[in-house]
């Protein structure tokens, strides 16, 4: 669902325009945020902690994130960049930079680095992910979050700029192989992944090229959607989930 790409193809500035303007009120957005951030409180974060969101995309996540630290953050495009902005009234500093090789904070190191559903749209994904655990301090960690299961790609990743989708397996392969340890790995999105798999069949059969459920549903809907999937929360609490959509990952430094 995300649209903040670490890509060098042309970006198209309406999908910026739609996610500022979608990603308060959607149920996708607003219940991942609602899972993550509930993933977040059990890591128990040092005070005042150190945390840098890469691919902040126009802002969405900043002001919760902010909830558990000190927040910086990156965004290859500007003007995703400027959305951020205008967003959080310049409450927060997105700063240009790209992965693996442009990571603007060559000094820093932060308590917590996050990507969500940002991975996907990179190149090369190992690099990037070993570049930025030379930015975690001792103890820090990486969380991520990845679209699920190769076998999902449709018209929707194509219309986001997806390189691959991933298994759990693939993701500790690439955690192992960018020299990290892994901490946890979990699919996410369970509940409605066979909502999610017949919309990508109705995409297939139709030969769309749009991606689907990128709209605000109607309220009833929205709010049901919502509900459904931010219960998984509850759940990762207390076991991880053998299936999803979606993939979220905790890997610190060896």
């Amino acid at each position: 669902m995300s649209f903040a790409k670490f890509t060098e193809s042309p970006v198209n500035p309406d999908a910026y325009l739609e996610m500022a303007a979608t990603e308060d009120h959607h149920w996708w957005f607003r219940a991942r945020r609602k899972i993550i951030e509930s993933t977040i409180v059990t890591m128990a974060l040092p005070r005042e902690a150190r945390i840098l969101e890469v691919g902040a995309g126009t802002g969405g996540n900043l002001v919760m994130l902010s909830r558990h630290g000190q927040v910086r953050a990156m965004e290859m495009d500007a003007q995703a960049r400027a959305l951020a902005t205008q967003k959080t009234r310049g409450a927060f500093e997105v700063l240009a930079g790209s992965c693996p090789d442009n990571i603007p904070f060559p000094n820093e190191t932060f308590d917590l680095i996050c990507m969500f559903d940002v991975l996907e749209h990179i190149d090369h994904d190992v690099a990037t992910v070993a570049a930025l655990g030379k930015h975690l301090a001792p103890g820090g960690r990486l969380l991520i979050t990845v679209p699920a299961y190769q076998w999902l790609w449709s018209a929707h990743d194509a219309f986001l700029h997806h390189k691959r989708r991933y298994t759990s397996r693939q993701l500790r392969q690439l955690f192992g192989a960018s020299g990290l340890r892994v901490d946890r790995i979990s699919y996410f999105n369970t509940l409605l992944l066979p909502l999610a798999a017949a919309a990508r069949l109705k995409d297939r059969i139709a030969s769309s090229n749009r991606a689907s459920g990128v709209s605000v549903p109607a309220p009833g809907i929205n709010a049901s959607m919502q509900a459904i999937f931010a219960t998984e929360r509850h759940l990762l609490r207390h076991f991880d989930l053998p299936a999803g959509v979606s993939l979220l990952g905790i890997a610190r430094a060896i």
